[in-house]
Parts: C-alpha cells; structure tokens; sequence
C-alpha cells in the first residue's frame, strides 16, 4: 500500500462539526467544538490512520 501525506487540522474539523451540527439543529459552543475536534483526532490517531508529528513554526 503506498503511503500519503495528510495534514489534519483541528480547526478544520471544528468548522465542519459545527457546520454539520447545525444543518441538523444544534448549535455547540466552541468549547464543545474543540472538544469534538481534539476527540476526533484522538480516534483517528487510536486507529492508526493518522500518525502525530509535530510541525515546528517559525
């Protein structure tokens, strides 16, 4: 199997939980948006589809 990169970022999947949850009538606060993203990740990392690496910034 040939190997891909991908960047996930965790703004990103708050900006589409929240969008989501809304079509379907929810409104979260941000905190619970974070909270989503951050556990999203987690999963994603748990099941081997993402590895962690750590991005410097400058």
């Amino acid at each position: 199997m040939r190997e891909i990169e991908v960047f996930i970022d965790t703004e990103e999947i708050a900006e589409f939980f929240l969008q989501q949850l809304i079509k379907r009538g929810y409104v979260p606060s941000e905190e619970e948006l974070e909270e989503l993203a951050d556990i999203t990740f987690e999963y994603l990392l748990e099941k081997c589809i993402i590895d962690e690496e750590m991005v410097e910034e400058e």
